[in-house]
Parts: structure tokens; C-alpha cells; sequence
């Protein structure tokens, strides 16, 4: 097959911050995606129906003029969240889901929740009016290995959260272990799972064989090949349970290459030829439009995009090593691997 037509995709889970970085990333996701579910986890965090439509518009001044592109906002919880606003803001259609970190689990994640019962009368309002929440699926505690922090927050957190609060729609953010892909099969209809392109490519060995490298170090942490294999195989099924979202998440590199260096891959600029390249491998190119395209509308209950995309396949193609902010660089997630296919202009 040397092309494919798809519908437009959108990415479920995006970071673009603020300020110079937001003005440089945000033409990059909005050159081949028509939506995107936004990451509230600003300094400071995006926790009122104000400070989500504050921050569209200035996600909207960043972006070209003739842009496609719709900002899909998010609050991000908070142990002081209230309800009446969540639902407000729901119902005007400023918002389209509500994040939950646990405090400390990733960038920028210390005004998250800490005690999850004081979030309970949130999540009861939700479940009343439809509105999605989405988790970042890790306990934060010490004892607990890194490695294991998805499987125990599965069974420590989230399953007694739907279970207390029958109805609450939840997608389960950037799955990256094979319990993670059960628990999102067996969840029913209200429960969703995101998968990221750099997910999908690389497991803890690209992060520390051979030497650190910072560049693969994300949150969730990737993990055993295993782990990985469970991933594409999800992905690639055609599930409605599993639909893409990159996770893109940018940090400058001085940032990512100091002593204690920052989580996160930005994938926004080669994601699609990625994507087409890992479907094709898995035979599975057919599928490429559900996980893209279809299966996270359908979660979402949006209208999927008319406007479709072509995607050839050819020489490898080439993209930039890094993208320039007024902050400094931002390195490009290396597959690795060449990229044969690209999208057609």
C-alpha cells in the first residue's frame, strides 16, 4: 500500500503550556490534528471555568489565523474544586473533561489530590452531567516501584472510584503496562483508554541502556518490552476502548538534560508518520483511522472530522531535530526507526 485516506485526527491528550513555548508548539499539533483534549497543569494550574477559557484564547491568539485547530479545555482537580463551577462550565461548553492528577505524580502536579474522598462530591456531580474525567494512573507512593505505580493505582484508586461513583465516564491516560490494557477492555462503556506514539516505540531499555537518555524519559515511565507489545496490540486492534493520545509534552533541553531532568517526549511534530509506521508493521494500517480518527470521538460523543487525510508512503522522511522557542530548543521524539510514510499537503 503506498497511501491511505483517513479522517483528520484529533489527540486526546496534549500538553502545550503557556507563554513562548505554547506560540512555538502550537502550530506543530495544529498542523495535522483538529482537536486536541488540552493538560491543565500550568503554573499556576487551570482549576476554574475562567482560567480554562482565559487560557483558550490565548492557546487561539498562538495559532495561525486560518487554523482548524479547536482547543478542547480541561480543569484540573483540586481538593477545592467546586462542583457548581465544574458543571457550569460544562454546560457552556467551555470545558470538555476535568483531569485528576495525585499530587506529585508528574510535571507540575503538586496542587493535585492528595485525599480522594475529599474530591468525592466532584466526581458524583460529573457522573450527574456527563462530564468526563481524566486520570493520570500512578500512586505516588515511595515505596511503591516506579514501575508498578499503574498496576497499584488500578486497584488502589481508580477501580474504588468507579465503583463508588456509578455513571462517572473516565478515560484512563496513557496506559503503558499490559494491566492497564485488561483493566480498559473489561471497564464497560464509560471506560476509556489513551495511548501515546512514543508508547508504542520505545520500552525502559531506550531510557538506560547504554547510558541515561533523557529525551525517552516520560511519566508514566515506559516499561518492559512486554509492556510494550500489550500496548501495540491494543492500539492496533481497532477496540473503541483505545484511541490516541500523544502526550506531547514539551520541555526545553536544558531542562530535559539537567541532574534532575523533566518527564515528557514531544511527539506533535511526527506522530502520524510514526503512527502509520508501527500500524504498518503490525499489519494493521486498516486500524490506523479508528485509533486516530474514530474511536475517541465516539468516547467523547463529538462528531467526527470531515475533512480527511492522505498519507503517502515513499523515501524516509525527515524532520527536524529540534524545534526553536523563545526559551530555548525543544528536541523531536527519535523513533529510531526511518519513517516512510508522510502527510500529503
Amino acid at each position: 500500500m503506498e497511501q491511505i485516506t483517513l479522517r483528520r485526527p484529533d489527540d486526546w491528550h496534549l500538553h502545550l503550556r503557556d507563554g513562548a513555548m505554547l506560540r512555538a508548539v502550537a502550530p506543530e499539533s495544529a498542523r495535522h490534528f483538529t482537536r486536541a483534549i488540552i493538560m491543565p497543569n500550568l503554573v499556576p494550574p487551570v482549576v476554574t471555568g475562567a482560567d480554562a477559557a482565559a487560557y483558550r484564547d490565548r492557546i487561539m491568539a498562538a495559532l495561525p489565523q486560518d487554523t482548524a485547530f479547536t482547543p478542547l479545555m480541561t480543569l484540573y482537580l483540586t481538593e477545592d474544586t467546586d462542583p457548581d463551577d465544574v458543571a457550569q462550565a460544562h454546560g457552556d461548553g467551555i470545558i470538555t473533561s476535568v483531569k485528576l492528577y495525585p499530587a506529585g505524580a508528574t510535571t507540575n502536579s503538586a496542587s493535585g489530590v492528595r485525599d480522594f474522598d475529599k474530591v468525592r462530591p466532584v466526581l458524583e456531580r460529573m457522573a450527574e452531567i456527563g462530564c468526563p474525567l481524566c486520570v493520570h494512573g500512578e500512586v505516588t507512593d515511595n515505596e511503591i516501584d516506579i514501575f508498578d505505580r499503574e498496576a497499584v493505582f488500578i486497584d488502589r484508586v481508580l477501580d474504588p472510584i468507579r465503583r463508588t461513583t456509578p455513571g462517572l465516564r473516565v478515560v484512563m491516560e496513557h496506559i503503558t503496562t499490559r494491566q492497564g490494557v485488561e483493566y480498559a477492555r473489561s471497564g464497560g462503556p464509560d471506560l476509556g483508554a489513551t495511548i501515546t506514539t512514543h508508547h508504542l516505540v520505545i520500552n525502559r531499555n531506550h531510557i538506560l541502556a547504554g547510558g541515561i537518555k533523557p529525551h525517552y524519559y516520560c511519566l508514566p515511565v515506559a516499561k518492559r518490552e512486554e509492556h510494550r507489545l500489550a500496548l501495540r496490540a491494543a492500539a492496533t486492534s481497532g477496540d473503541p476502548t483505545y484511541f490516541l493520545g500523544t502526550d506531547s509534552a514539551p520541555h526545553t533541553d536544558p531542562l530535559k538534560e539537567q541532574a534532575c531532568g523533566c518527564a515528557g517526549c514531544f511527539t506533535a511534530t511526527n506522530t502520524m508518520s510514526v503512527l502509520a509506521e508501527v500500524f504498518e508493521q503490525e499489519g494493521a494500517l486498516d486500524k490506523l483511522e479508528a485509533f486516530t480518527s474514530l474511536n475517541g470521538p465516539a468516547f467523547y460523543g463529538l462528531p467526527v472530522n470531515e475533512v480527511q487525510m492522505r498519507l503517502v508512503k515513499g523515501d524516509p522522511v525527515s524532520y527536524p531535530e529540534k524545534i526553536a522557542t523563545d526559551d530555548g530548543p525543544v528536541t523531536v521524539f527519535d523513533p529510531q526507526m526511518p519513517l516512510h510514510w508522510r502527510v500529503a499537503e
